[in-house]
C-alpha cells in the first residue's frame, strides 16, 4: 500500500528464485525452500520454522537459481545456519529421537496400545519430546507417557495424526510413479470428499482413486476444479485431468 496514494503497489515479482532441498529433520520428501545468499551444501544442518516453530531440516539438494513464474505458490525460506551449539544440539535431538522411537515403540507394545507411531522428534528451544502417532481409536496412553518422562525427561506431547497425514509426513510415492501432492508441495490439503467425487460421476470404490493413506486422492480436487473452471490457463498445461468429458463413467488411467 503507498503510504501517500493510499492506493495498492502493483504486484512485482522477481526474474527468478534461489531453491534448495530440504527435508524436515531428515525425514519425508524433499521441500523446495528459498536458500538467498546462504553457501550451502548437501548434508547441512540448517534451522527452518515448521508450524510456527524453529526446528531443524538436512540439506539434500544444493542452491540452484530458477525462474519465478506467476503464479507460484508462497513458499518459506530457510532460517539461517546452524552455529557451533545448535549445530551440536541437533546431534543430540537425532539421537534422542531414535532412543525414544525403539523405546515407545517396545512398551506400547509391552502394555497393549494400539497406536502407530509416525515421528518422535525434540523442541529445539525446551525440553520437550513430541511422539507423533496414529490410532483407530482413542487411546489411555498415561501409563505411557509416565514411563517415557521418568526415562528421557522433560515435558511429553502426544500428538494423534489422521493417516492423511501420516502420509504428509513420510512421504512416498503413489500409483502414478509421482511423489505424494500432500508430502511435495500442497501447503494447503483440503481433499476431495466422497460426496464431491459422486458429483463429478467418479466411482469413489475404484481402488485406483485411492492413495497409499487409504483415501481419495487429493489430485481429485484438481479435476474438480478444472471441472468448475477454477484452474487458471497457464496451469492448463501442467494438468491433465482423466474425467470424462460424456455421460459415461470416467476411464482412469492405471
Amino acid at each position: 500500500m503507498d503510504t501517500v496514494t493510499g492506493e495498492p503497489h502493483p504486484t512485482s515479482y522477481p526474474n527468478c528464485v534461489r531453491l534448495a532441498g530440504v527435508k524436515v529433520r531428515g525425514r519425508g520428501e524433499v521441500k523446495k525452500l528459498g536458500a538467498t545468499g546462504l553457501p550451502l551444501h548437501a548434508g547441512d544442518p540448517v534451522l527452518i520454522e515448521v508450524e510456527e516453530e524453529l526446528t531443524y531440516g538436512i540439506v539434500h539438494t544444493e542452491p540452484y537459481s530458477t525462474p519465478f513464474l506467476p503464479p507460484m505458490r508462497a513458499m518459506k525460506s530457510i532460517v539461517r545456519l546452524p552455529d557451533t551449539d545448535e549445530k551440536a544440539l541437533i546431534a543430540r535431538l537425532e539421537q534422542l529421537s531414535q532412543d525414544a522411537t525403539a523405546y515407545c515403540r517396545a512398551r506400547a507394545a509391552e502394555i497393549g496400545l494400539p497406536l502407530k507411531l509416525v515421528e518422535v522428534y525434540g523442541a529445539m528451544s525446551r525440553r520437550q519430546l513430541t511422539f507423533v502417532y496414529t490410532a483407530e481409536d482413542r487411546i489411555d496412553f498415561r501409563d505411557l507417557v509416565r514411563d517415557l518422562a521418568r526415562r528421557f525427561g522433560g515435558r511429553i506431547e502426544m500428538r494423534q495424526v489422521g493417516v492423511r497425514e501420516e502420509a504428509r509426513r513420510l512421504g512416498g510415492i503413489d500409483t502414478c510413479g509421482l511423489v505424494l501432492c500432500c508430502a511435495s508441495f500442497l501447503t494447503d490439503v483440503k481433499p476431495i470428499t466422497a460426496k464431491q467425487a459422486k458429483k463429478m460421476d467418479l466411482a469413489i470404490d475404484d481402488p485406483r482413486l485411492l492413495g497409499v493413506c487409504g483415501r481419495l486422492k487429493c489430485c481429485l480436487m484438481f479435476e474438480m476444479m478444472d471441472a468448475q473452471g477454477k484452474i487458471a490457463p497457464q496451469a492448463q498445461h501442467l494438468i491433465t485431468p482423466t474425467r470424462s468429458n460424456s455421460s459415461s463413467p470416467p476411464t482412469l488411467e492405471s
